[in-house]
């Protein structure tokens, strides 16, 4: 038997828990760190389990679920959950029209004032009935038929963001709450990419996550699933002293139970009002947390909701207004590839003719291989298309009834596309990576901007005044087909395009000459070679000492360079077995880019060999930048914060925190001077 101490902290972990849950869910307001939630929780639970005569129907720890269910039983609307007449004029036609019929009905002559209406969401997830009695959750069930739903007491019990009790002490008797579980989208997201990681089936969209995750027989999955609730209206009602009269001030009276509601709602006056919260909604509906199909509306005055009644079982006091669908059914005619500005291959499906999202739609990216074989998506497949807005529309999923008969063969990026159709350049797929590249990344034209930006960026080759509106112009008017094609630009034809002059043309010009004379290090960089860094640049230059030791390199030789493994192995092989590659080179060399070269240093020369140094504060007479390049050449690491394994610190003035750092470990400091002389003995 639990003392009387026992019964009166878990009551009051339960009401504080219930509060969080409120604050967080239900407010967005969070009043606790998850983790000082989490240890209510935890002690909430040695209580119960210690005392099982303390657990209560609407115990927090009753959200895990229960035992999983062979069916859900049936169960009788008291009050039926009907569903409302749908307007598809997705213009202002169609809210003006149900002003119309509501005036009609309602007997109102055109003197008469306008029509006070509840304008809200109309969300996509699954319509829930929430039965309270004296404030406490008894029972869930789906909208069914609209006479009879499924209990799904269990999965609801496992959302968050549904009381399990009201926040009154004097609740009704009988309350059902009417309204939407659904699933926002970043919690869609972050559970798919959960899911992909441990190799489990993903959730086609958030609508059917929402309802699916409901109907699930076992409630410890239902448990798994992130859903959240709205409440929309009411149900069955006994009990309710000082009932509102409206129905938005019915959801302001829910909201203040602790029931959530949802904030995108608003009181309009006459059509023009309802048709302004129309077009509000669609300028935002892309960006709104959750997904949505329409909005509702409602006549607010809940005596001319009853004046109004009902028709053919819809109420004429209401009304969904549409908007274009984002989701729709189409057959994939052919899968091809995109070839980005990175060389990445994106599958494209070609579809039959789609209206969807507002517009007609004709190709939707498949994204890479992996969501190819996930969602095994073959060419003839009846499919799933979504858009959203500015989205790029994507194929969500394929109905695999409507397969033709044999099935078409699985599709292989590698197997269809084994050279790029831009260049036909070699396509590789490196290990760890989702994406397929293409090779040709100094010659492929669809490359080419990306590689020039690159290429002439200041820790590169450093061409000052080579940005990107020029080199969109270059590339665009085909002036330039590769980095070579830079050192051939006359001064006449640079001062023949827009934005510049004869001025800035041979600013530009004297730029380019002067990055001829360039170190091995900055032209492995410039090269753009994919997961080659500077740094990484610096020490193949270092090991090898020559460009053409480099591009002769085997696998064993490579991966004895410090830090460079097995994939930055394969993409520096990949990239100088591509001929068209190695012909940029030879072309940038006959236009007279060069560097010093030497024999290869390998990890033991250098007076700095095998140091790690650290840079504070400003130096006298060296930039940071080039003290960094002095240190790496003489074998030297730079680092970016002070350890015990730092050798030396290099402090200019004001220097900070890694000096007192520095200090506290006794590792010792130089100051420019110091390094210079360290350096000297390099040349020594």
């Amino acid at each position: 038997m639990a003392a009387p101490d026992a019964v009166a902290r878990a009551a009051a972990l339960r009401r504080e828990i219930e509060r969080h849950n409120c604050a967080y869910y239900v407010l967005d307001a969070p009043t606790v760190p998850d983790a000082e939630y989490d240890r209510l929780f935890r002690e909430l639970q040695a209580l119960e389990a210690e005392f099982p005569e303390l657990v209560t129907p609407d115990s927090p720890t009753q959200r895990v679920g229960g035992r999983p269910l062979d069916a859900f039983p049936k169960v009788h609307h008291a009050v039926p959950m009907l569903s409302i007449r749908t307007e598809t004029d997705t213009t202002a036609a169609g809210a003006r029209a149900f002003d119309v019929r509501v005036r009609k009905e309602l007997g109102l002559a055109e003197s008469d004032p306008p029509v006070e209406y509840h304008a809200e969401l109309k969300f996509d997830g699954l319509a829930i009935n929430l039965r309270y009695e004296h404030g406490v959750l008894v029972a869930a069930a789906t909208r069914g038929d609209g006479e009879t739903g499924e209990a799904v007491t269990q999965n609801v019990r496992t959302v968050h963001a549904i009381p399990l009790r009201l926040a009154s002490d004097r609740p009704p008797a009988v309350l059902e709450v009417r309204g939407e579980v659904y699933m926002r989208r970043d919690d869609f997201e972050r559970y798919n990419a959960r899911q992909r990681e441990v190799g489990q089936p993903t959730l086609v969209n958030p609508r059917n996550g929402a309802a699916g995750s409901i109907r699930q027989l076992d409630p410890a999955v239902a448990a798994q699933r992130p859903l959240s609730f709205f409440a929309y209206g009411l149900g069955e009602v006994v009990g309710w002293d000082d009932a509102p009269v409206t129905h938005g001030a019915t959801l302001d009276a829910l909201l203040r139970l602790g029931v959530p509601v949802c904030a995108e709602r608003r009181v309009c006056r006459g059509a023009e009002e309802l048709v302004a919260f129309h077009h509000d909604i669609a300028l935002r509906r892309d960006s709104l947390p959750f997904d949505i199909d329409g909005v509702v509306y409602k006549v607010n005055r809940l005596d001319q909701q009853r004046a109004l009644g009902f028709v053919t079982r819809e109420p004429r006091w209401a009304v969904a207004h549409k908007y274009p669908a984002q989701e729709e059914l189409t057959v994939v005619e052919a899968i091809e590839v995109q070839v980005g500005r990175t060389g990445v291959l994106t599958p494209v499906a070609r579809l039959a003719p789609v209206f969807v999202g507002g517009v007609t739609v004709t190709n939707a990216t498949l994204h890479n291989q992996d969501e190819i074989d996930r969602k095994d998506v073959r060419v003839g497949d009846t499919v799933i298309v979504r858009r959203a807005g500015d989205v790029i529309p994507e194929v969500v999923a394929v109905v695999a009834e409507r397969r033709p008969v044999p099935a078409p063969p699985r599709f292989d990026i590698l197997q269809s596309y084994p050279v790029c159709p831009e260049c036909g350049s070699h396509v590789v797929r490196l290990e760890g990576e989702a994406a397929v590249r293409c090779t040709g990344g100094l010659y492929c034209p669809a490359q080419r901007k990306q590689a020039l930006l690159h290429f002439a960026s200041r820790r590169a080759m450093d061409i000052e005044g080579l940005g990107d509106k020029l080199v969109d112009q270059l590339v665009d008017r085909e002036l330039v087909h590769t980095p070579a094609d830079v050192y051939r630009l006359d001064l006449a034809t640079l001062a023949g395009l827009e934005r510049m002059a004869e001025k800035s043309a041979a600013r530009l010009i004297a730029a380019i000459e002067a990055s001829k004379s360039t170190t091995l290090a900055r032209f492995i960089f410039a090269l753009g070679i994919r997961n080659v860094g500077e740094t990484t640049a610096k020490d193949l230059a270092r090991h090898f000492g020559a460009l053409d030791a480099l591009i002769g390199a085997t696998p064993q030789t490579l991966t004895a360079v410090r830090d460079v493994g097995p994939v930055v192995t394969e993409a520096i092989t990949q990239f100088f077995a591509e001929p068209h590659n190695l012909d940029v080179v030879a072309a940038l060399r006959r236009a007279g880019v060069h560097w010093p070269e030497q024999t290869g240093t390998q990890e033991s020369a250098g007076i700095l060999a095998g140091r790690t140094l650290v840079l504070t504060g400003t130096l006298p007479t060296l930039t940071r930048e080039a003290a960094k390049e002095m240190i790496e050449a003489a074998g030297g690491k730079v680092a970016g914060s002070v350890s015990k394994k730092t050798d030396y610190v290099i402090a200019g003035s004001e220097a900070g925190s890694k000096l007192a750092k520095a200090q506290e470990l006794g590792v010792a400091v130089l100051d420019e001077a110091g390094l210079l002389v360290l350096l000297a003995r390099q040349g020594g």
